[in-house]
């Protein structure tokens, strides 16, 4: 049955009514891109690494061929295959213990195999962000972004070997423009 509202029934709950004039109403927050940096954005570095690697796993081999006195078998031979199983895994490790979490509001970025760090920029302190993306990049749909600001702890940051990056720097670069506007943020230049 339908009945009608008295005055003695429960008021609205405060969550279900408009905001008072006034007043801005609050965005939730949206995540533009969250997780790790893609490895083939790293090629070079990977293979880098992966050449130091096969260099440090042929100097026991060279040694034992070539006989060099110097070389002491008991521990230089597991020293260099450790240090060659390091160099190959170092850029998978570092890609692996990055992360990046971009959203409407900041861009919060994780690193560090044994000490992790979290660093955390709101967009309003955003002063330029750039684009790039190498010929390479292109045909693996991976690049990076580059934010200035005027943030103390964080005046610059490097997102690299982001995938679909050119859809994660539009949205950024309209949003960082969107969040000035609605805090007020004036950039004066004391030139």
């Amino acid at each position: 049955m339908d009945r009608l509202m008295s005055e003695s029934d429960p008021p609205i709950a405060r969550h279900m009514q408009d905001p008072p004039p006034g007043k801005p109403v609050e965005e939730e927050e949206v995540v533009y891109f969250e997780g790790r940096p893609v490895l083939r954005a790293e090629q070079a570095k990977a293979a880098m690494f992966l050449i130091i690697g096969l260099i440090l796993l042929a100097l026991p081999i060279l040694a034992e061929a070539f006989d060099w006195t110097r070389w002491d078998h008991r521990w230089m031979t597991p020293v260099a295959i450790l240090l060659a199983i390091i160099a190959v895994l170092a850029p998978w490790l570092i890609v692996r213990t990055t992360r990046y979490r971009i959203t409407n509001y900041r861009i919060d970025y994780e690193r560090g195999v044994l000490k992790k760090r979290i660093d955390t920029m709101e967009l309003w302190h955003v002063d330029d962000i750039s684009f790039e993306q190498g010929f390479v990049d292109r045909l693996m749909n991976v690049g990076s972004i580059k934010i200035l600001s005027d943030d103390r702890t964080t005046p610059r940051l490097d997102l690299d070997g982001l995938p679909n990056p050119r859809a994660i720097f539009d949205q950024l670069r309209q949003r960082v423009i969107t969040v000035k506007r609605h805090r007020g943020v004036i950039k004066m230049d004391m030139g």
